[in-house]
């Protein structure tokens, strides 16, 4: 018996070979920034339930500043991602879209009973449809507008109101029906085609001229003489500026067909 017949056969099938696994996980800065938009509106919707609508309303404004924050240092540190903007989308359909609306209504809406309710439902179905838009339309329309009244600045409108009225002394019940039509007028004017500038193309620029900078510390001085009225002021002047734009254009448009016309 030869030295090579006592050697025990090896099978011979060529197994493929393993592939490193690399362990999926998230970017922490950013979306700690979302969860804390997430719980600022959580917290906003307690204080409503609570009676405490000023703290409601300035947590709903908290919301939006750390809103504003997580984009932008995901852009800044190159931690964008799908997992991200998903929950970005949830985080804000929570604070700006749930808490708003339970906001305004505790305070004023809950006075008309079944109309009140109805009216804040159509705000938060318009923050939703936005968002889902938004979503959907990201890569396809330009930056420097957004279509339709963006959920922080819809929100703005409400927590707004409550927070410039409750510190004038104003009943929430008093204004219920001013607040039944602006309501879901808002909520309609986040899923209307008006366009609204975004600010992004000065927000994404490296460098901005010197005048930018004492334009944003005169904005921050008229702010702290009265953040309420102020506040609710630069919100409602935002929100009527998509309709005035549009009606500017579409009239510009109006007389360039007919001078094309007469010519």
């Amino acid at each position: 018996m030869s030295s090579n017949d006592s050697k025990v056969a090896q099978p011979t099938t060529n197994l493929p070979a393993q592939q490193p696994t690399h362990r999926r996980g998230i970017y922490l800065l950013p979306n700690l920034l979302t969860t804390a938009a997430l719980f600022a509106g959580f917290y906003s919707i307690v204080s409503a339930i609570n009676g405490d609508f000023v703290r409601a309303a300035i947590a709903i404004f908290a919301a939006q500043i750390l809103d504003g924050m997580d984009g932008r240092v995901a852009r800044m540190t190159h931690t964008q991602s799908e997992f991200g903007a998903q929950y970005d989308s949830m985080s804000d359909n929570m604070a700006f879209g749930v808490a708003p609306a339970i906001l305004i209504f505790q305070w004023s809406l809950h006075s008309l009973n079944n109309l009140g309710w109805v009216a804040a439902f159509i705000f938060v179905a318009g923050a939703s449809l936005r968002l889902a838009r938004f979503n959907t339309q990201i890569n396809s329309v330009d930056k420097k507008f957004f279509v339709g009244l963006a959920s922080p600045a819809g929100a703005a409108i409400l927590w707004g109101s409550v927070w410039a009225l409750s510190k004038s002394g104003v009943a929430g019940e008093s204004v219920a029906w001013i607040m039944v039509l602006v309501v879901p007028l808002v909520g309609a004017l986040m899923v209307s085609p008006v366009r609204y500038y975004s600010f992004k193309d000065l927000s994404d620029r490296g460098r901005v001229p010197f005048v930018v900078l004492l334009l944003a510390v005169a904005i921050i001085a008229v702010i702290a003489l009265d953040p309420p009225r102020v506040l609710l002021g630069m919100a409602v002047l935002y929100a009527l500026s998509g309709p005035v734009f549009e009606g500017w254009r579409r009239m510009r448009q109006y007389r360039n067909v007919r001078k094309s016309g007469t010519s």
